[in-house]
Protein backbone atom coordinates (compact mmCIF):
# COMPACT_ATOMS: atom_id res chain seq x y z
CA UNK A 1 0.00 0.00 0.00
CA UNK A 2 3.07 2.47 0.93
CA UNK A 3 4.31 2.55 -2.90
CA UNK A 4 0.53 3.12 -4.01
CA UNK A 5 0.32 5.80 -1.76
CA UNK A 6 3.22 7.50 -2.76
CA UNK A 7 2.56 7.09 -6.39
CA UNK A 8 -0.79 8.74 -5.48
CA UNK A 9 0.94 11.84 -4.34
CA UNK A 10 3.17 11.87 -7.02
CA UNK A 11 0.63 11.78 -9.11
CA UNK A 12 -1.45 14.90 -7.34
CA UNK A 13 1.51 16.81 -7.49
CA UNK A 14 2.42 16.38 -11.27
CA UNK A 15 -1.00 17.89 -11.75
CA UNK A 16 0.07 20.77 -10.25
CA UNK A 17 3.66 21.20 -11.98
CA UNK A 18 6.52 19.49 -14.49
CA UNK A 19 9.59 20.87 -12.74
CA UNK A 20 11.89 18.36 -11.89
CA UNK A 21 14.11 18.51 -9.22
CA UNK A 22 17.29 17.58 -9.16
CA UNK A 23 17.95 18.10 -4.78
CA UNK A 24 15.57 17.88 -2.27
CA UNK A 25 15.94 20.42 0.75
CA UNK A 26 14.75 19.26 4.62
CA UNK A 27 13.97 22.51 6.24
CA UNK A 28 14.33 22.32 10.20
CA UNK A 29 13.51 23.96 13.09
CA UNK A 30 13.92 27.98 12.78
CA UNK A 31 15.35 27.52 9.23
CA UNK A 32 12.52 27.88 7.09
CA UNK A 33 13.40 31.78 5.73
CA UNK A 34 15.83 29.74 3.11
CA UNK A 35 12.57 29.06 1.60
CA UNK A 36 12.59 32.83 0.81
CA UNK A 37 15.86 32.41 -1.06
CA UNK A 38 14.00 30.37 -3.01
CA UNK A 39 12.69 31.89 -6.85
CA UNK A 40 10.00 29.19 -7.14
CA UNK A 41 7.54 27.80 -9.73
CA UNK A 42 5.14 26.26 -7.65
CA UNK A 43 4.10 25.75 -3.74
CA UNK A 44 1.82 23.31 -2.52
CA UNK A 45 0.67 22.47 1.12
CA UNK A 46 1.33 20.13 2.64
CA UNK A 47 -2.43 19.34 3.56
CA UNK A 48 -3.20 19.19 -0.21
CA UNK A 49 -1.03 16.46 -0.67
CA UNK A 50 -2.24 13.07 -1.11
CA UNK A 51 -1.04 10.98 2.26
CA UNK A 52 1.27 13.99 3.49
CA UNK A 53 0.93 14.73 7.12
CA UNK A 54 0.98 17.92 8.43
CA UNK A 55 3.67 19.89 10.60
CA UNK A 56 2.35 20.47 13.61
CA UNK A 57 5.64 22.24 15.50
CA UNK A 58 5.98 25.86 15.61
CA UNK A 59 7.74 27.84 13.13
CA UNK A 60 6.99 25.11 10.50
CA UNK A 61 5.23 26.50 7.53
CA UNK A 62 3.87 23.11 5.80
CA UNK A 63 4.74 23.63 2.09
CA UNK A 64 6.40 21.93 -0.63
CA UNK A 65 8.23 24.40 -2.41
CA UNK A 66 9.25 23.90 -6.55
CA UNK A 67 11.97 26.42 -7.96
CA UNK A 68 15.39 26.96 -8.22
CA UNK A 69 18.16 27.88 -5.34
CA UNK A 70 21.62 28.80 -6.35
CA UNK A 71 20.99 27.85 -10.50
CA UNK A 72 19.62 24.32 -9.26
CA UNK A 73 16.09 23.14 -9.68
CA UNK A 74 15.24 22.24 -5.99
CA UNK A 75 12.32 20.60 -4.26
CA UNK A 76 12.01 22.04 -0.59
CA UNK A 77 10.23 20.84 2.74
CA UNK A 78 9.62 24.27 4.40
CA UNK A 79 8.50 22.08 7.56
CA UNK A 80 9.55 18.48 8.55
CA UNK A 81 7.83 15.64 10.48
CA UNK A 82 8.71 13.94 13.57
CA UNK A 83 7.71 10.96 15.58
CA UNK A 84 7.27 12.40 18.83
CA UNK A 85 4.27 14.38 16.97
CA UNK A 86 2.21 10.96 17.18
CA UNK A 87 2.89 10.05 13.05
CA UNK A 88 4.27 6.49 12.11
CA UNK A 89 7.89 6.70 11.08
CA UNK A 90 6.55 5.58 7.31
CA UNK A 91 4.77 8.77 7.55
CA UNK A 92 7.26 11.02 9.13
CA UNK A 93 9.35 9.98 5.95
CA UNK A 94 6.77 10.09 3.06
CA UNK A 95 7.77 13.18 1.86
CA UNK A 96 11.58 12.27 0.76
CA UNK A 97 10.21 8.73 -1.01
CA UNK A 98 8.25 11.41 -2.85
CA UNK A 99 10.77 13.57 -3.37
CA UNK A 100 12.70 10.60 -4.76
CA UNK A 101 10.12 9.56 -7.35
CA UNK A 102 9.80 13.10 -7.89
CA UNK A 103 13.71 12.58 -9.66
CA UNK A 104 16.13 14.03 -6.84
CA UNK A 105 19.75 12.42 -6.55
CA UNK A 106 20.72 14.09 -3.66
CA UNK A 107 18.71 15.26 -0.09
CA UNK A 108 20.15 17.97 1.79
CA UNK A 109 18.98 17.98 5.61
CA UNK A 110 18.83 21.02 8.18
CA UNK A 111 18.13 20.98 11.86
CA UNK A 112 18.69 21.92 15.28
CA UNK A 113 20.14 19.98 17.75
CA UNK A 114 22.34 20.40 21.31
CA UNK A 115 25.75 20.23 21.39
CA UNK A 116 27.52 17.24 23.69
CA UNK A 117 30.88 18.29 22.71
CA UNK A 118 33.24 20.42 25.10
CA UNK A 119 34.50 21.94 21.65
CA UNK A 120 31.11 22.93 20.40
CA UNK A 121 28.92 26.71 21.03
CA UNK A 122 25.63 27.26 20.53
CA UNK A 123 25.44 29.21 16.90
CA UNK A 124 28.11 26.37 15.63
CA UNK A 125 27.19 24.82 12.42
CA UNK A 126 28.18 20.67 12.46
CA UNK A 127 28.01 18.89 9.12
CA UNK A 128 27.21 15.30 10.54
CA UNK A 129 29.72 12.63 9.35
CA UNK A 130 27.88 9.79 11.36
CA UNK A 131 24.96 8.80 13.69
CA UNK A 132 23.38 6.65 16.35
CA UNK A 133 20.16 6.01 16.14
CA UNK A 134 18.12 5.30 19.69
CA UNK A 135 14.97 6.15 18.35
CA UNK A 136 12.36 3.49 18.91
CA UNK A 137 11.30 2.80 15.25
CA UNK A 138 12.87 2.67 11.96
CA UNK A 139 10.74 3.29 8.66
CA UNK A 140 12.61 0.42 7.21
CA UNK A 141 10.27 -1.83 9.59
CA UNK A 142 8.25 -4.45 8.16
CA UNK A 143 8.01 -5.69 4.66
CA UNK A 144 10.64 -4.81 2.13
CA UNK A 145 9.04 -3.21 -1.39
CA UNK A 146 12.27 -3.95 -3.82
CA UNK A 147 11.19 -0.75 -5.78
CA UNK A 148 11.76 1.39 -3.34
CA UNK A 149 15.34 0.21 -1.92
CA UNK A 150 16.87 -3.17 -0.78
CA UNK A 151 16.34 -5.40 2.61
CA UNK A 152 19.25 -4.73 4.35
CA UNK A 153 20.98 -1.23 3.25
CA UNK A 154 24.56 -0.97 4.17
CA UNK A 155 25.64 2.28 6.31
CA UNK A 156 29.11 2.59 5.70
CA UNK A 157 29.13 5.52 3.22
CA UNK A 158 25.64 7.13 4.61
CA UNK A 159 26.70 10.73 4.87
CA UNK A 160 28.45 12.72 1.89
CA UNK A 161 31.96 12.85 3.28
CA UNK A 162 33.30 15.09 0.12
CA UNK A 163 30.37 17.15 0.68
CA UNK A 164 31.34 17.83 4.31
CA UNK A 165 35.04 18.74 3.27
CA UNK A 166 33.36 21.45 0.60
CA UNK A 167 31.31 22.90 3.25
CA UNK A 168 33.71 23.43 6.07
CA UNK A 169 36.07 24.89 3.38
CA UNK A 170 33.30 27.09 2.68
CA UNK A 171 32.55 27.66 5.99
CA UNK A 172 36.36 28.64 6.56
CA UNK A 173 36.53 30.89 3.56
CA UNK A 174 34.28 33.03 4.96
CA UNK A 175 34.93 32.76 9.01
CA UNK A 176 32.41 30.35 9.84
CA UNK A 177 32.28 28.08 13.23
CA UNK A 178 31.59 24.91 11.89
CA UNK A 179 33.06 20.90 12.69
CA UNK A 180 32.41 17.63 11.68
CA UNK A 181 30.26 15.67 14.25
CA UNK A 182 28.15 12.48 14.92
CA UNK A 183 24.54 13.03 15.62
CA UNK A 184 22.68 11.00 18.39
CA UNK A 185 18.70 10.66 17.51
CA UNK A 186 16.31 10.40 20.51
CA UNK A 187 12.23 10.15 20.76
CA UNK A 188 11.53 13.18 22.41
CA UNK A 189 9.82 15.70 22.65
CA UNK A 190 11.21 16.37 26.32
CA UNK A 191 14.91 17.68 26.17
CA UNK A 192 17.54 15.31 27.75
CA UNK A 193 18.71 14.78 31.36
CA UNK A 194 21.76 15.99 32.14
CA UNK A 195 22.45 12.09 32.48
CA UNK A 196 21.73 11.79 29.36
CA UNK A 197 23.55 14.25 27.67
CA UNK A 198 26.75 12.88 29.75
CA UNK A 199 25.43 9.47 28.35
CA UNK A 200 25.02 10.95 24.96
CA UNK A 201 28.88 12.69 25.14
CA UNK A 202 30.59 9.21 26.83
CA UNK A 203 29.18 7.12 23.76
CA UNK A 204 30.49 9.08 21.06
CA UNK A 205 27.63 11.74 20.37
CA UNK A 206 28.70 15.29 19.47
CA UNK A 207 24.77 16.37 18.71
CA UNK A 208 21.65 15.45 20.05
CA UNK A 209 18.31 15.73 18.75
CA UNK A 210 14.71 14.86 17.40
CA UNK A 211 14.92 14.47 14.10
CA UNK A 212 16.80 13.42 11.10
CA UNK A 213 17.84 10.21 11.27
CA UNK A 214 14.35 8.63 9.94
CA UNK A 215 14.59 10.57 6.99
CA UNK A 216 18.57 9.62 6.46
CA UNK A 217 17.95 6.36 6.68
CA UNK A 218 15.05 6.04 3.76
CA UNK A 219 17.24 8.18 1.48
CA UNK A 220 20.68 5.61 2.30
CA UNK A 221 17.62 3.32 1.18
CA UNK A 222 16.37 4.97 -1.65
CA UNK A 223 20.23 5.27 -2.88
CA UNK A 224 20.22 9.21 -2.51
CA UNK A 225 23.67 10.95 -1.42
CA UNK A 226 23.05 12.78 1.87
CA UNK A 227 24.15 15.88 3.29
CA UNK A 228 22.82 17.19 6.50
CA UNK A 229 24.39 20.39 8.65
CA UNK A 230 23.08 21.21 12.42
CA UNK A 231 23.13 24.41 14.19
CA UNK A 232 23.97 24.32 17.99
CA UNK A 233 21.03 25.82 19.74
CA UNK A 234 22.47 25.11 23.12
CA UNK A 235 25.36 23.49 24.64
CA UNK A 236 24.81 20.45 26.33
CA UNK A 237 28.21 19.62 27.62
CA UNK A 238 30.38 19.87 29.81
CA UNK A 239 27.35 19.35 32.42
CA UNK A 240 28.21 22.56 34.37
CA UNK A 241 27.30 24.82 30.87
CA UNK A 242 23.84 23.40 30.89
CA UNK A 243 20.81 25.92 31.00
CA UNK A 244 16.96 25.87 30.70
CA UNK A 245 16.36 26.08 27.08
CA UNK A 246 12.80 26.94 25.71
CA UNK A 247 11.57 26.37 22.30
CA UNK A 248 12.06 30.05 21.43
CA UNK A 249 15.37 29.86 22.74
CA UNK A 250 16.13 27.30 20.01
CA UNK A 251 14.43 29.16 17.18
CA UNK A 252 16.31 32.34 18.08
CA UNK A 253 19.49 30.40 17.62
CA UNK A 254 18.34 29.25 14.95
CA UNK A 255 17.67 31.85 13.13
CA UNK A 256 20.74 33.68 14.20
CA UNK A 257 22.10 31.26 12.57
CA UNK A 258 20.47 30.72 9.84
CA UNK A 259 22.23 33.39 6.98
CA UNK A 260 25.67 30.95 7.36
CA UNK A 261 23.75 27.87 7.08
CA UNK A 262 22.29 29.70 3.78
CA UNK A 263 25.13 30.91 2.34
CA UNK A 264 26.87 27.51 2.74
CA UNK A 265 24.30 25.27 1.14
CA UNK A 266 23.87 27.73 -1.74
CA UNK A 267 27.46 27.48 -2.54
CA UNK A 268 27.16 23.66 -2.19
CA UNK A 269 24.24 23.78 -5.11
CA UNK A 270 26.35 26.05 -6.93
CA UNK A 271 29.22 23.67 -6.96
CA UNK A 272 26.70 21.04 -8.17
CA UNK A 273 27.22 19.92 -11.73
CA UNK A 274 24.18 21.30 -13.94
Amino acid sequence: MHYEQIQEALAFIRQKTDFQPVAGIILGTGLGNLANEITAVAIIPYHDIPHFPVSTVQSHKGQLIFGHLAGQPVAAMSGRFHYYEGYSMQQVTFPVRVMKCLGIERLFISNAAGGTSQHFRAGDIVFVKDHINFQPENPLRGENDERLGPRFPDMLHTYDRTMNARALAIAQAHGIRAHEGVYVGLQGPNLETPAEYQFVHRIGGDLVGMSTIPEVLVAKHSGLRVFVLSVVTNQCFPLEEIRETTVEDVIAVAQAAEPRMTLIVKELLREMPA
